[in-house]
């Protein structure tokens, strides 16, 4: 895959983010209505800590955002064309990273369903379920917790 650099997202990002999102193959079918309306806006990309993994000709790979207050980490996106090559990973150590430069002990995942074996695989322990929120959410969803030490 070639070297990765991660940096924070500027406004200007914001709506290739959303595309990453939209685009997602991970978010079809009985998940579409999840993501469909999802928008990165400038505001909160500002707010909260956001941070976008690319490749050597600035191709966007992924991104994460970290809400600080809770912490919890709000939406986790790689490319579909760039799973399975350690994007992921990258992300989630970089954010474990940030989590612990900020002085939090932990961060909370709401995860999507089928994502939850890529986050035990790389640290979070499951603390439980959060139930379906219809219309949005019409599935149980993973509740996990990376601690941070």
């Amino acid at each position: 895959m070639g070297q990765v650099t991660i940096t924070r997202a500027s406004t200007k990002d914001a709506q290739r983010l959303t595309r990453l999102c939209h685009a997602s193959s991970s978010y079809q079918g009985v998940y579409t209505d999840a993501i469909s309306t999802v928008e990165l806006t400038s505001d909160y990309i500002t707010e909260h800590l956001v941070f976008l993994a690319t490749d050597q000709e600035a191709h966007l790979l992924g991104f994460y955002s970290l809400i600080r207050d809770p912490p919890e980490l709000d939406m986790l996106f790689v490319a579909d064309e760039a799973q399975g090559q350690g994007v992921g990973r990258l992300l989630v150590d970089h954010m474990i990273e940030k989590t612990r430069q900020n002085g939090l002990a932990g961060v909370r995942v709401v995860s999507h369903p089928p994502a939850e074996g890529f986050y035990r695989r790389v640290g979070a322990r499951r603390i439980g379920t959060v139930p379906a929120k219809p219309p949005m959410t019409t599935w149980e969803r993973p509740e996990l917790w990376f601690g941070i030490t």
